[in-house]
């Protein structure tokens, strides 16, 4: 089962930081490749089983479902439902620790899945780049002076 992952280190404190990633129908307002997020479900995004239904800059559309929210360590893990991703079993985790010298925040995200052999080496890259690194890259420009 491959891995992506990808890690930032944000110069802002992590509880900013996590006000913006918590929100589970939020992506669209901080992440380059989402146009839009609705939630498919009733009830809030911050509920596991809350389910989003992304659109892509391109058109696609990714269905994830909120499998767990922890405020007091600062992280959410989700499940792909449906994509145009040739991935299976799909779960991610990104999570927001202090760096506490700094009071800067700790960002790392990642998922573990299944693929083709075939398709794996580019679906690693396109995750841990293309998706995560891209998003904290959005986020870091919140707080660059």
């Amino acid at each position: 089962m491959p891995r992506a992952y990808a890690s930032a280190v944000i110069a802002a404190s992590a509880d900013e930081v996590w006000g913006i990633v918590r929100d589970f129908n939020g992506l669209a307002s901080w992440m380059p490749a989402i146009a839009a997020s609705a939630l498919d479900t009733d009830g809030s995004a911050a509920e596991a089983g809350a389910v989003r239904r992304l659109t892509l800059g391109d058109g696609g559309t990714v269905v994830e479902r909120l499998l767990a929210l922890d405020d007091h360590v600062r992280s959410q893990t989700y499940e792909i439902l449906e994509s145009p991703f040739p991935v299976r079993r799909y779960v991610a985790t990104v999570r927001v620790a202090p760096v506490t010298d700094t009071g800067r925040a700790f960002v790392e995200w990642w998922t573990d899945f299944d693929a083709d052999a075939a398709d794996e080496p580019e679906l690693v890259k396109l995750f841990a780049d293309g998706v995560f690194g891209a998003g904290m890259a959005a986020i870091q420009q919140r707080y660059s002076a």
